[in-house]
């Protein structure tokens, strides 16, 4: 049975390809918004849009939400970068927000998924599925 240290380091793997620029950018980020909908449905929010003329053809990823606890983080796909932030929420309101780099945002999630998932049978698995 893997640990909450070995699916988080596993998730690291994963999410990889958010730290990097160019085409595989789209993809990754992709597979990341996919699998975080499957594992944390309650807690991810992903908007897409693109598709081209009359928007035929495929969508992307524009937007992922993701709240852990206390923690929402939130990455915005602007042109060929990202933009990450990490926010505070005390009662549903920020009272703090945090811009992060591609590869800050991804450890900082993947610590509070750890986190979490130390904390609670239904985040330990909600991690397993991710990791799937």
């Amino acid at each position: 049975m893997a640990t909450a240290r070995d699916a988080g380091a596993d998730f690291d793997l994963a999410a990889a390809g958010i730290r990097a620029d160019g085409s595989d950018l789209r993809i990754s980020l992709e597979v990341l918004a996919t699998k975080l909908e499957q594992s944390l449905p309650g807690s991810t929010r992903v908007q897409r849009g693109g598709g081209g003329l009359l928007r035929r053809g495929p969508s992307h990823v524009t937007e992922l939400k993701v709240e852990l606890g206390a923690m929402r983080y939130q990455l915005s796909v602007v042109g060929d970068r990202l933009d990450c932030s990490r926010e505070r929420q005390v009662g549903g309101i920020a009272i703090k927000r945090e811009p992060l780099d591609p590869a800050e945002w991804v450890a900082a999630l993947a610590d509070d998924l750890r986190s979490e998932a130390e904390r609670s049978s239904s985040a330990r698995d909600a991690l397993a599925r991710l990791l799937g």
